[in-house]
């Protein structure tokens, strides 16, 4: 009778919970199929292919999110002709080699309950590289140059117009064949679909072109191909950006004519609403938004097209919480919420989401560092929380340890915390002992620049995660070779982390010269005229000149490298220097620092050599990168004591790299 009870309350509470997110996990019916919940992964480009085939590492990683509870997972962006084959790689849809792959995708997802659709994309003049790194010839609806990537394509001749019409017919083919549920075609960010419903990018006067209903003409014919090809029983939508937000850019209003349109179209099933468009700086932040922007900021876009259409609609951009899809999903913006990074974060998250288990989910915090970021560099994607994430063949499980170990870990940043919790969910003792008052390392610096302060979140998430393995942690300890013998662990793991990096300047005793933590923390005065000496190129300098702008200080940005930002991912990069270009900072590039005095701020050209000399000077910030914490690992070196380093305190790096190890020596403890 008590176990009885106990059941019935424990199905009492998890009804409870999810009645708090009641329309989150509402089943939807398109086309016959069942959508058991409102949560999708969208089509993005995860660097798992060869030969242009999906593989058994791509198979997996989709994999992980179906067994996590979501509804859909779209796969990737696939070729449909060989006029779009480019030098990034894609799935090439239109060759019968591709079925197998797609095959292996459909099993390994479907059996847990979630649907697999493919994408069909042309990029039209969206084309940078070919695979041999010439420059390839771009086709698109009329010779109208892109400004990102100073591409000027050629006008599609009509033969080729009806190649690719059947490209979609047989690629849609393919994706039945092998046993896909559906797909959807790319009218989004500015690709081929969508140059031809802009008036600005399509000037054709022939049939597909001039009139609205000319340049709609293309993107119908190829759903009518796309239904050829996939059959009466496979869901087939639509992705369109509901604003592209760049010069040149189609806007709502055309959008919502275009909508109105297509929702006539009885062979297609569902709109999917995004922001932004490939074709320029400004738009092209938008395909992957950093917490730059607000979470669920597309949502008012997708509302008024909702409003509109008789279809369901679907919305994705910065939704990284169930509350927000909740909310947007309550009040009727959209049918559907794409939770991409979500979902790249934490596949379970559908599953904590439904139990009620809200505090166990790994929020994204939109840094585009391991995701967005490893796919423009043409790496695998990851996750700077979670770099479980794309290695799910090695990292997917987590083995018990045969024989425990007690383990001590020095530092509590994010590599300290990240080893702590895997040694001891594997069942190892461990101790984890942080000099200061809160965990986090680095992480409460950069918390603290504008629009940053979301970045905290991997600290939150981290401390969860000891929380859950039951770590031992004390906090205003520092370790010392006493505490170490006092504790006698098996093995000592140094997470000490760095500091910055004590660079000999010239002139520094008559001139104002701080670092980047003295001003994050609050240490020092600023005075009014500031140069920031930006060695590192990435967040810190970024942040710091639009901390000081919006304090009043004249800021000069002066950068060892060819941009502000420049080895951050372009996507966050590009988004600030917008921001600062409206703060007035000034950026001088290819400058490194060479000394300073009361006045002056003396820098050399990288390229040329010649001296550069920033005048009128109160304040020079250093940010110059960091050195590694060593004074642990000599003490155990010295005394023959086994030990790992990892993150900063084995070399200066950044949060990816130390989680990464910390999964790593962890795993293998």
């Amino acid at each position: 009778t008590i176990f009885f009870s106990f059941i019935l309350e424990k199905k009492y509470l998890v009804k409870f919970k999810m009645s708090q997110l009641e329309n989150l996990f509402a089943p939807l019916q398109l086309r016959g199929k069942t959508l058991k919940n409102r949560i999708f992964s969208t089509g993005h480009m995860a660097v798992m292919l060869e030969d242009g085939k999906a593989t058994k590492r791509l198979a997996a990683y989709h994999s992980a999110k179906a067994q996590g509870g979501a509804a859909l997972t779209i796969i990737e962006a696939a070729r449909v002709h060989s006029s779009g084959d480019s030098g990034r790689p894609a799935i090439r849809a239109y060759d019968p080699a591709c079925v197998p792959g797609y095959a292996n995708l459909a099993n390994a997802c479907q059996p847990h309950g979630c649907l697999v659709f493919g994408q069909l994309s042309h990029p039209g003049r969206e084309m940078t590289l070919a695979a041999d790194g010439t420059h390839p010839v771009a086709y698109a609806p009329s010779a109208v140059p892109n400004e990102r990537f100073h591409v000027m394509p050629r006008e599609m001749p009509l033969k080729l117009i009806r190649e690719i019409l059947k490209g979609f017919e047989l690629s849609a083919m393919h994706l039945q064949q092998a046993g896909l549920d559906g797909l959807e075609l790319v009218a989004s960010h500015g690709y081929l679909l969508g140059q031809f419903l802009n008036s600005k990018t399509n000037r054709r006067s022939d049939a597909y072109g001039g009139s609205f209903s000319g340049r709609l003409r293309f993107i119908k014919e190829v759903i009518e191909a796309a239904r050829r090809g996939a059959g009466d029983d496979m869901v087939i939508g639509v992705r369109l950006s509901g604003e592209e937000r760049d010069y040149g850019g189609l806007g709502l209003e055309e959008i919502l004519e275009v909508c109105a349109s297509l929702n006539m179209e009885t062979e297609l099933d569902y709109f999917n609403v995004t922001v932004g468009t490939s074709a320029g700086l400004a738009g092209s932040t938008h395909i992957v938004p950093s917490m730059a922007y607000e979470a669920g900021y597309t949502a008012p876009i997708a509302s008024p097209i909702k409003a509109l259409v008789s279809k369901p609609v679907f919305v994705a951009g910065r939704i990284n919480q169930p509350q927000i899809a909740e909310k947007i999903l309550r009040t009727g913006q959209a049918d559907m919420c794409g939770m991409t990074r979500a979902l790249i974060s934490d596949p379970e998250m559908p599953l904590k989401s439904a139990r009620g288990d809200f505090d166990d989910i790994r929020a994204c915090v939109a840094c585009n560092q391991a995701c967005i970021g490893h796919m423009l560099d043409a790496c695998a994607i990851s996750c700077i929380q979670r770099p479980e994430t794309g290695r799910e063949l090695k990292f997917g499980s987590l083995i018990k340890v045969g024989s425990m170990k007690r383990i001590l870990v020095a530092g509590g940043g994010p590599a300290g915390m990240k080893v702590a919790s895997i040694a001891a969910a594997r069942g190892h003792e461990v101790i984890l002992c942080e000099k200061s008052s809160l965990l986090g390392g680095q992480i409460k610096l950069a918390q603290l620049l504008p629009g940053r302060a979301e970045f905290g979140g991997v600290t939150t998430n981290l401390q969860r995660e000891l929380e859950n393995a039951r770590v031992s942690v004390y906090l205003n300890k520092p370790v010392n070779f006493d505490l170490v013998r006092d504790i006698a662990p098996d093995i000592v793991v140094v997470a000490t982390g760095a500091v910055p990096y004590n660079a000999e300047i010239e002139g520094h005793e008559v001139a104002h010269v701080v670092n980047a933590w003295q001003v994050l923390q609050g240490e020092v005065n600023i005075g009014g005229r500031v140069v920031i000496a930006d060695w590192r190129c990435d967040w810190v300098g970024l942040g710091l000149a639009e901390l000081l702008a919006r304090n009043g200080c004249h800021v000069r940005l002066a950068v060892n490298g060819m941009i502000a930002g420049q080895t951050i991912p372009q996507y966050a990069r590009d988004a600030w220097l917008g921001n600062l270009h409206k703060l007035g900072v000034e950026i001088i590039s290819h400058v490194r620092l060479f000394g300073v005095d009361a006045e002056e701020a003396y820098f050399q050209h990288t390229l040329s050599g010649q001296p550069v000399v920033l005048k009128e000077v109160d304040t020079l910030v250093t940010a110059l990168g960091h050195s590694s914490n060593t004074a642990l690992e000599n003490i155990l070196s010295k005394n023959d004591f086994p030990y790992h380093l990892i993150g900063d305190s084995l070399s200066p790096r950044t949060v990816e790299e130390a989680v990464l190890e910390g999964l790593t020596i962890g795993a293998n403890l």
